[in-house]
């Protein structure tokens, strides 16, 4: 934009409507600038306005006409058509986008040099330190993962450590930027902080040294008596209801709300906290708490679902409080549940009540830890065949904020995946370690700190095995539904891997599944010094995209396990014993999980209901309510789905039988 110097007539109108500046010739001005739409305007050192020839509308329909009104400006640039009206204060140092608002603001400045919140460093997990993430713009999940939990490569942690405090000398500035279209309204005061096209800032009490990456794609809104300070809140964000933020990371699509306290804290993709509090935890996506007296603290979450007065503690007083936890993918909180750390819960697990002797069920994944009697008892695989893991991960993919084209977090949504799979895999080895060390009639186990009883292994053991046959049996026939095949050697061509990446171990990456081979190879790619951090995205999305290709290398080895050959010897008997196999999984854990939904509409749940009359009107206010469970969605879904499966299955078979 060109820019020109004050007329002699134009100063004397700006003097004329009160305006004053320390020198006039310090002030330049767009070409088609008019003089008129400035009043009661104090300038200070170098400062440039555009042109206002546009009216703006206010929430509620009330048009104002651009320009500046009532306000003190120092070393700042104006956009066009942009609108500032009674800053009781002064804005200082910014450079301000065209058709910004900005109105009843008590202050806005930048204070010396500023990173505005990049490399600021969170100590996550561990309150006594050692896992301090230094945070910026740019952090995904995945590489907040990794700078947490691999502490024990140290070079390669240093290597990231550089090329951050790098990135976030280059956002450093002595000049703060408000981007175009930005709502900032009735405000306190805005310190060393950008913010980022489209946001918009409504009674917003406090904030400092941080940055608002809103775009036109996915704004950001902060809301009323909300303070942040050291922070990054990335696109898409939602905070209100004087939520308070501090030294934290917010991702993309994540809302806040209803008094959230987050202190140390990194938060990513759709998480959502509401009434809360959080304090130094790594909260991968979706972790959700929204309820009063839940307490969040030193651990690492993802999918979580924390119930009303989920609490944890990691201090032993002892030494401090530097305890640590981990949630690992799926898990649940029931109501007053609490866990002391450290303590490790397996993935798409429940507990309920009290847990204080740091049990360890991550080899045992979707199970059920229940206090009894102040001690843990463990359900091996009891969560697969309940309705609520199921919708959990209906809702997910639903659930996604994400707005931006642009999605920081690589987030793979499957229930059932190698990473799951391995675990079942391993929880029938532990089992059955378990009967072969104390014997078949013992009535209790003893594992990891928690007891699991006779019939629990004996049917969690069973649980697992159909878990492993419905995901084998979905590759299997995921990979046949997508080719042509007419002969056997046909089918050993389509059953052959794209790559041989997949084998062996996989892990969870905050979202990211991925082969632990693929993410060690980048680890030490990174420790030389030969991915930057946009390589080391890619590198990451890389994964997530060839996810499917490298989960077929890792279930087609498994099912070589199971046939006891090669896919080049594999018969047809033996995929044909597989795919009834699968068929059977899926029938079976559905008709769990339709029985497990029966619970909802039994005579138990119609409790409460018809208060006033017989057990005929609680029975229709019940279905007029809740509805009928035939016509529940859910139940029709999963009986579609058993229907659709089983002529899945039966083509399948079809065709294998006609070669």
């Amino acid at each position: 934009m060109a820019f020109r110097k004050l007329t002699s007539a134009e100063i004397a109108q700006l003097e004329a409507q009160d305006c004053k500046a320390t020198n006039w010739s310090d002030i330049e001005v767009a070409e088609d600038f008019d003089a008129q739409y400035v009043h009661h305007t104090k300038f200070s050192g170098h400062n440039k306005i555009g042109a206002f020839r546009r009216e703006i509308e206010m929430p509620g329909g009330l048009k104002v006409h651009s320009g500046i009104y009532n306000a003190t400006l120092h070393n700042c640039e104006v956009g066009d058509d942009a609108h500032l009206y009674n800053i009781h204060n002064y804005i200082a140092n910014y450079t301000i986008g065209a058709h910004t608002c900005i109105e009843n603001v008590n202050a806005i400045l930048v204070d010396r040099r500023t990173t505005f919140g990049n490399g600021v460093r969170v100590p996550v997990m561990n309150e006594g330190g050692g896992r301090e993430i230094p945070i910026f713009n740019e952090l995904s999940a995945s590489l907040a993962y990794i700078l947490t939990l691999y502490r024990h490569r140290p070079k390669m942690i240093e290597e990231l450590e550089r090329q951050i405090d790098a990135y976030a000398e280059a956002q450093a500035s002595e000049r703060g930027f408000i981007g175009d279209h930005v709502r900032i309204l009735n405000c306190g005061s805005i310190k060393n902080v950008k913010i980022g096209d489209y946001a918009e800032l409504s009674g917003v009490s406090r904030l400092k040294n941080g940055t608002v990456n809103s775009n036109e794609s996915a704004p950001v809104r902060l809301g009323s008596g909300v303070k942040c300070a050291d922070f990054i809140i990335a696109s898409g964000v939602e905070i209100g209801d004087s939520t308070l933020v501090d030294k934290c990371f917010v991702g993309q699509g994540c809302i806040f709300d209803k008094h959230y306290s987050a202190g140390e804290s990194l938060f990513f993709s759709n998480c959502q906290g509401m009434h809360g509090e959080a304090c130094a935890i790594f909260a991968g996506p979706y972790t959700v708490t929204h309820h009063k007296s839940t307490l969040l603290i030193a651990g690492m979450f993802s999918f979580l679902n924390a119930g009303s007065g989920s609490n944890q503690s990691n201090h032993m007083y002892k030494l401090g409080p530097i305890h640590q936890g981990v949630a690992e993918r799926g898990a649940k909180t029931t109501s007053d549940s609490y866990l002391l750390w450290p303590s490790k819960i397996g993935a798409f697990s429940l507990v309920m009540g009290r847990h204080t002797h740091h049990a360890d069920t991550s080899e045992l994944p979707f199970s059920y830890l229940i206090e009894n009697n102040s001690e843990s008892y463990l359900v091996p695989g009891a969560n697969l065949r309940t309705v609520g893991t199921i919708r959990d991960a209906q809702k997910w993919p639903k659930r996604d904020n994400r707005k931006d084209p642009k999605k920081l977090d690589c987030i793979n949504f499957n229930l059932l995946s190698p990473y799951t799979v391995q675990k079942m895999w391993r929880g029938r080895e532990v089992l059955d370690e378990l009967v072969a060390l104390s014997g078949e009639n013992t009535e209790v186990y003893g594992y990891r700190n928690c007891k699991i009883r006779n019939s629990s292994l004996k049917h969690g053991r069973e649980l697992y095995t159909i878990g492993i046959q419905k995901f084998l049996g979905n590759s299997l026939i995921s990979r046949l539904e997508k080719a042509e095949w007419h002969t056997l050697d046909e089918v050993r061509k389509v059953l052959r891997p794209d790559s041989e990446i997949g084998l062996g171990t996989w892990v969870d990456l905050a979202g990211l599944l991925a082969p632990r081979s693929e993410v060690t190879k980048m680890l030490d790619e990174i420790e030389r010094g030969q991915l930057s951090l946009d390589a080391i995205a890619e590198r990451l999305h890389g994964m997530h995209a060839h996810y499917y290709s490298y989960e077929w290398t890792w279930a087609l080895e498994k099912l070589e396990q199971v046939w006891g050959c090669d896919v080049e010897h594999v018969t047809l008997d033996q995929i044909r014993r597989t795919v009834k196999e699968w068929k059977a999984a899926v029938v079976g854990l559905d008709k769990m999980v339709y029985n497990d939904a029966r619970k909802e509409f039994d005579l138990n749940s119609q409790t409460g209901f018809g208060v006033d009359g017989d057990r005929e009107q609680a029975e229709a206010d019940f279905e007029e309510v809740r509805g009928s469970f035939e016509s529940n969605s859910f139940v029709k879904a999963v009986l579609e789905h058993i229907e659709k499966k089983t002529e899945l299955g039966d083509r399948v078979l079809d065709k294998l039988a006609h070669i």
